[in-house]
């Protein structure tokens, strides 16, 4: 026996085990996501609705009493369905998934009955749930229904949201306000007028920004296969790149020599297009998914009240109190950057095991996200010296279009991540490693500029402070 141990053998054999558990686990997880696309179509009026309202009624008259008992982490999913009339208790269909994602079919009693118990039902609060991370408590028992054996599960203690997930979701919803607002301390109309006086920049780095990008993504998410295979990939991928600039461009600008003020222009000019142009070309890019319903009013709204409101009061406290927005402007600068990190770090943590994913989070996702910032600062490079821009200025629009404001794409991922039925998180996740991956790319991208765009010794007098 020791000699086995101490041979190749037990290694072999380890591997082995943990190969066919790989296997297992990737492969249960593939049939319940395939599980949940099916019931995503069918409840969009592609496939037997009566699926549906049958899961819901078979549910019901299950008997618990021999089932096993399981308690994990995970996410609710809510299916509506959008062809048929009827109670809600017919039309809408809960499910549950564990971080490793197993799919359970949420058996939930008649209205009567949660209405009955109130405050004490296990079920009070079921819609709220679907927007956290929860810690359940339940009975699994599986049922043959057409031929086929589906899992369900049922409630036997009250969900718990994870502390972490809920100072996170806090977090990225306060901080993005607060990060927006001392944007808006910089600026004020003086900055919008560069649109006029310095017009080849501006619309050099607006037609990169929502024209070049969004194909360069569209282009990449679809030569890797992410548009067939994980289409809430290719729609973070597009996220990201329909995200205006952030404070971190401004500061790669400044670290790189580049027109500053340009570069805090094109921020906030991009700002306020992200209005029309992010809601806009995220549906229009996306439309062919079958999976993807693209909640256009819901975009809207994260927009208007995370970034153009706290972008505008920033500038009313600027125009009103001048001195005061002067002096609080290096702390919003630090919070720019810290909040930016923070977020990023705080979403890869909390979606962890995401990294044992590697069929889907393999090779080609890791580079498809740093390839991406690359390619945009590239073309933002190339474009502008295209048009006769100087180098001074391309610094400054090649950073704009590769950078971007990833807690932007992050706030938007969370809050609509649900209502698309994102099973995996996966905008969130690539929103998050674009975040992560545009400092390296950034910092790769001022060493290069040294030597692909020198600067001629007067632009270095008049760079702004």
């Amino acid at each position: 026996m020791n000699r086995f141990f101490k041979s190749g053998g037990f290694k072999a054999a380890v591997m082995l085990a943990m190969v066919v558990i790989i296997f297992c686990f990737s492969g249960a997880a593939q049939a319940s996501e395939d599980l949940y696309r099916r019931l995503s179509l069918i409840a969009k009026g592609q496939g037997d609705v009566t699926l549906i309202q049958t899961f819901n009624t078979e549910s019901r008259t299950i008997d618990w009493t021999k089932s096993s008992e399981m308690l994990f982490e995970g996410n609710m999913r809510l299916l509506k369905a959008e062809t048929v009339t009827g109670t809600e208790e017919q039309t809408s269909l809960f499910l549950v998934r564990n971080i490793n994602g197993d799919l359970y079919i949420l058996s939930v009693p008649p209205a009567a009955q949660r209405a009955k118990d109130g405050a004490g039902s296990f079920y009070a609060g079921l819609e709220k749930m679907l927007e956290n991370k929860m810690i359940f408590r339940v009975q699994v028992e599986n049922r043959e229904i057409n031929g086929e054996s589906y899992a369900f599960a049922r409630f036997i203690d009250h969900p718990r949201q994870l502390l972490f997930d809920r100072i996170f979701k806090i977090s990225i919803i306060l901080m993005l306000f607060f990060v927006m607002l001392g944007m808006g301390l910089t600026l004020t109309l003086q900055d919008f007028k560069l649109v006029i006086l310095s017009p080849r920049g501006m619309i050099a780095g607006a037609f990169l920004q929502w024209a070049i990008m969004p194909l360069v993504a569209a282009g990449l998410g679809r030569l890797l296969g992410f548009y067939e295979t994980f289409p809430f990939i290719y729609v973070g991928l597009m996220l990201i790149t329909l995200s205006p600039g952030g404070v971190t461009s401004n500061l790669m600008t400044y670290y790189a020599k580049g027109d500053l003020a340009l570069s805090i222009s094109l921020t906030s000019f991009s700002t306020v297009l992200s209005l029309v142009f992010t809601p806009l070309l995220l549906t229009l890019y996306c439309a062919n998914l079958p999976e993807v319903s693209m909640p256009v009013k819901l975009v809207v709204q994260t927009i208007i009240i995370l970034v153009i409101i706290p972008l505008a009061l920033g500038m009313s406290i600027r125009s009103r109190w001048s001195g005061f927005a002067k002096k609080a402007t290096p702390f919003f600068s630090i919070l720019g950057v810290v909040a930016l990190l923070f977020l990023i770090i705080a979403g890869l943590i909390s979606n962890i095991e995401m990294f044992a994913d590697t069929q889907r989070y393999g090779f080609s996702f890791y580079a498809a996200v740093f390839v991406l910032t690359l390619l945009g600062m590239f073309v933002g490079g190339i474009f502008p010296k295209l048009v006769g821009i100087n180098n001074y200025q391309t610094r400054a629009i090649s950073l704009e279009t590769g950078l971007r404001n990833a807690s932007l794409a992050m706030a938007i991922a969370i809050l609509i991540q649900d209502y698309m039925g994102d099973f995996y998180s996966s905008m969130l996740f690539t929103s998050g490693l674009f975040g992560l991956w545009m400092y390296v790319a950034g910092f790769l991208s001022i060493a290069v500029y040294k030597k692909v765009l020198p600067l001629e010794p007067q632009a270095d007098t008049v760079l702004p402070g």
